[in-house]
């Protein structure tokens, strides 16, 4: 049983379901070891899909994949510079989030 603790705050109010509901999908998106790489690459700078793909060893293909999905929920957006897109994050809480598992499961910022 969870217990209350009296910090003297006033509590937040509780989220919306549909919001939590719209927050699980976002996170189920995040839960994959590439597409968590990606978004710490991308925290740090611009990358084209090659350079992602790269950095995780895997094919072009399945990188533009998981960036396709990071960009659907809202995370990434891409940008065209002649014949390369660069992708960059557009969601800035990500950088909290990336924060949190780094300080969890260590490799946290060079």
């Amino acid at each position: 049983m969870a217990t209350k603790t009296n910090t003297g705050k006033k509590p937040a109010p509780l989220t919306d379901l549909t919001a939590m509901a719209q927050a699980a999908e976002c996170l189920k998106t995040l839960a994959h070891p590439h597409r968590l790489r990606m978004i710490q690459m991308l925290l740090r700078g611009r990358y084209t899909v090659g350079e992602l793909a790269e950095a995780c060893g895997i094919p072009s293909h399945m990188a533009s994949e998981h960036l396709r999905l990071m960009q659907r929920c809202g995370l990434l957006s891409n940008e065209k510079d002649g014949r390369k897109a660069y992708y960059q994050i557009v969601e800035p809480h990500l950088a909290n989030i990336m924060n949190c598992i780094e300080t969890r499961f260590g490799g946290g910022p060079e």
